[in-house]
């Protein structure tokens, strides 16, 4: 990559990066990338499950067509940077580096635009709504690969903590599955000096969240994986009255569906027990999302020779994360790799999703430089 194309790059994310997006809300976003496109020449249709976009490049004969993804949508975090090009949405960011990703994916299809030796189909995937709204679950009910027959989908996610630049490439499951959790106890209010005449659901969220707590630890085998987070409480009004209902909300997090079934049916046997002990209803809903993301083997290999021609320090010895990413709805329609680059040193409140979390510039060659590598790899390879 020239220092002008690094530059220019460098400067889109950096726009992105000030003028951040909600899932489902991303229309300022995906004009911008529309507008970058049209720039380099690229065509492109707009409005694919939503905000999305797919551009198409074709060069020579070859029939082979390969699909490269990257998210553009933010989250309801107020950034604490203080960077010259801090988000000017109040209470939204890109706290998760999906502005980092959608500049790259534009990179590569620069570099791509630029580079005579391929042939065959490029479709690069803009995906909206990733954070926990299903944007790749509606792109492929828009008829994305209908519309787009790529054989191989691949992307990746920044990763802080992992030294700049490396490529992590995992040969099976790299992040879990994800799904949300919310509890309702529904009790009877009353006064608080008249307890007895009250149903509290304040006592019962109490024990029901302890008890929770011993599934993975006591009903989980050690050798899986899966972690159960409740992170959200909500109930009462006033500090002198028993409050009628409170609800919980968390996240599960398993590598294998199996696991994450069982952990469904443990969680309804204690809210049972639970709202027998404390007299009080209690309701457990599940939003599952979609399955974890697994690479196909082909495909993780294809990562690894990508990556060895940018010449990018390779790891393959990293665990899953636990994190979740919907990407795995794309590789369940088609073979892929999802890998990890390094966003560089990890700094207390800069990890993923943290207040003071932003994309490492300097990483844009090696991420740019990958996606167009993986994409000519996989076409060659056919």
């Amino acid at each position: 990559m020239t220092p002008e194309l690094h530059q220019k790059l460098t400067a889109w994310r950096q726009h992105l990066h000030a003028h951040p997006e909600l899932s489902l809300q991303e229309k300022a976003t995906a004009a911008f990338v529309q507008e970058k496109l049209a720039e380099l020449g690229i065509p492109f249709e707009a409005g694919i499950g939503g905000h999305g976009i797919v551009a198409t490049l074709t060069r020579g004969h070859a029939r082979s067509r390969v699909g490269l993804r990257a998210d553009m949508d933010a989250l309801p975090i107020t950034e604490d940077t203080g960077l010259a090009y801090a988000s000017k949405t109040p209470g939204v960011m890109h706290a998760c580096g999906h502005d980092g990703h959608t500049t790259s994916l534009l990179g590569a299809a620069a570099l791509l635009v630029a580079d005579t030796s391929w042939s065959g189909t490029v479709d690069f995937i803009f995906q909206p709504a990733e954070e926990g709204y299903g944007g790749s679950r509606a792109m492929v009910a828009a008829g994305l690969f209908d519309r787009f027959p790529m054989e191989r989908v691949f992307g990746f996610h920044n990763w802080p903590g992992l030294e700049a630049g490396t490529i992590a490439v995992h040969d099976s499951v790299v992040m879990a599955a994800g799904g949300r959790v919310t509890l309702t106890i529904e009790g009877h209010a009353g006064h608080a000096g008249l307890p007895h005449l009250s149903r509290d659901p304040v006592m019962a969220a109490g024990h029901l969240i302890v008890a929770l707590q011993s599934i993975v630890a006591r009903n989980v085998d050690p050798l899986d994986t899966a972690v159960l987070s409740l992170c959200m409480i909500r109930g009462g009004t006033a500090p002198n009255q028993i409050a009628g209902q409170v609800e919980i909300k968390g996240t599960l997090r398993t590598n294998r569906m199996p696991v994450r079934d069982a952990i469904v049916d443990r969680i309804e046997q204690i809210c049972a027990g639970v709202a027998t002990s404390f007299d009080v209803r209690v309701t457990p809903t599940f939003v599952h999302g979609v399955g974890p993301v697994i690479n196909t083997p082909d495909e993780a290999d294809i990562a690894r020779i990508a990556a060895q021609k940018v010449q990018a320090r390779l790891r393959g010895d990293l665990p899953p994360s636990m994190a979740s990413e919907d990407f795995a709805y794309f590789l369940q329609q088609r073979p892929g790799a999802f890998v990890w680059i390094g966003n560089g040193e990890l700094r207390e409140g800069a990890e993923l999703h943290g207040p003071r979390y932003d994309f490492n510039d300097a990483i844009l060659p090696v991420a740019s430089g990958w996606m167009a590598e993986v994409a000519k790899t996989a076409l060659a390879s056919n």
